[in-house]
């Protein structure tokens, strides 16, 4: 365990270091959740008037789903930086290093969470700025933080598990174009469960994402529903806990492939 602990340590920190060195990457990736929120925010906002819908104000409506959205789009490109790590040959070196396995998994996991925590809370204070209100408070905003983070893990472990079993940089950007789309729009992102064809709603009750979206907004809401964000949240983390397994399998079968 201590062995563990300390790889870890170090492996964080030599991609939160790389990561401080170009902050830039951060601050860049926000301009399409900022789009979302003040172009959406502003397009569909009279969509509150339909009966149904169940929310008085689009924008709070919409924070939630802009806030899972990103942690989604921000994480699924995290196998590129894995691909340049196999085409670099560093993590050839660092597989044949002391290091377990599990700690060059888990220091990517935690930089791809303090990444999206820190853009979550971004745009939590844009959404506040720009008229958003939040009933839930201090403890709904973490719960939705934290499910950012959960969902933006699944993403991150799934991605970096196609990079080291296909290792085609192709293959990682088609796949992550072709289900952004259908994870976005069969979710309840941008649209009220009520209002969707009963098809969608099917399939939104089985998609992470909406998971995600119910924990966060069962937290926020002006009676919060802990119970609803306890099952979402737990089915949440048990899907992250066995996506980063994988990954880190997925390490292990990448070594026996040298």
């Amino acid at each position: 365990m201590t062995a563990l602990v300390t790889g870890t340590w170090w492996m964080t920190h030599r991609r939160l270091s790389a990561l401080l060195r170009n902050p830039a990457v951060l601050v860049m990736t926000l301009v399409q959740p900022m789009i979302w929120l003040f172009l959406f925010g502003e397009l569909f906002k009279k969509v509150v008037e339909l009966p149904g819908f169940g929310a008085a104000s689009y924008l709070d409506y919409i924070v939630p789903g802009v806030v899972v959205m990103n942690a989604v789009s921000l994480n699924s490109f995290a196998g590129m930086a894995t691909m340049d790590e196999i085409e670099r040959g560093t993590l050839n070196r660092f597989l044949v290093t002391p290091v377990r396995r599990s700690a060059i998994a888990n220091a990517g996991v935690i930089e791809q969470a303090l990444g999206t925590a820190f853009q979550s809370i971004v745009i939590v204070l844009l959404g506040w700025a720009t008229g958003a209100r939040y009933p839930g408070g201090p403890a709904g905003l973490a719960v939705l933080v934290a499910a950012s983070v959960l969902i933006g893990v699944v993403l991150a472990a799934l991605s970096n598990t196609l990079a080291l079993l296909v290792r085609d940089r192709n293959t990682i950007i088609g796949l992550n174009v072709m289900l952004l789309l259908p994870l976005t729009f069969l979710s309840s992102a941008f649209m009220a469960e009520g209002l969707m064809p009963s098809w969608i709603r099917h399939v939104a009750a089985g998609n992470p994402v909406s998971w995600a979206l119910d924990t966060g907004r069962a937290a926020l809401s002006d009676d919060p529903d802990w119970g609803s964000a306890a099952v979402h949240g737990t089915a949440l983390l048990a899907l992250t806990a066995a996506t980063v397994a994988l990954a880190i399998f997925s390490f292990r079968s990448y070594q026996r492939s040298q």
